[in-house]
């Protein structure tokens, strides 16, 4: 089984379904809405880049690339939706995490290309 292929495509998933949860389903405003337009945004282009490292059977640090979009997701993602939701403030301190696993992804895919 592909677990890259399957953990992008749940992410895509989620991340169309909360979009769309968010805008017809939640009353959001000021901050709050601008966190889960960013969390569903940043969700769905990573989960497709993961998507497609997934599709294209590649190994080594390509691969490695499309988990750290997926840890991005989860963290990055996930810590906004959630202070969108309500959820205690603090977790913004741990939202930036989630931004380093995607530099470190695309930095991964970048030094891939580089060495073939």
């Amino acid at each position: 089984m592909n677990r890259l292929g399957l953990a992008a495509a749940l992410t895509g998933f989620a991340a169309v379904a909360l979009g769309a949860f968010g805008a017809h389903g939640l009353d959001l405003g000021g901050d709050a809405l601008d966190w889960w337009d960013k969390a569903t945004l940043y969700g769905l282009v990573h989960a497709a880049a993961a998507l497609a490292i997934a599709i294209s059977s590649q190994t080594g640090l390509l691969r490695l690339s499309g988990w750290a979009f997926i840890a991005g997701v989860v963290i990055f993602s996930g810590c906004l939706y959630a202070m969108a939701l309500g959820a205690p403030r603090w977790l913004g301190a741990i939202v930036p995490l989630g931004g380093v696993s995607f530099l470190v992804g695309w930095a991964l895919a970048g030094a891939s290309v580089v060495r073939r």
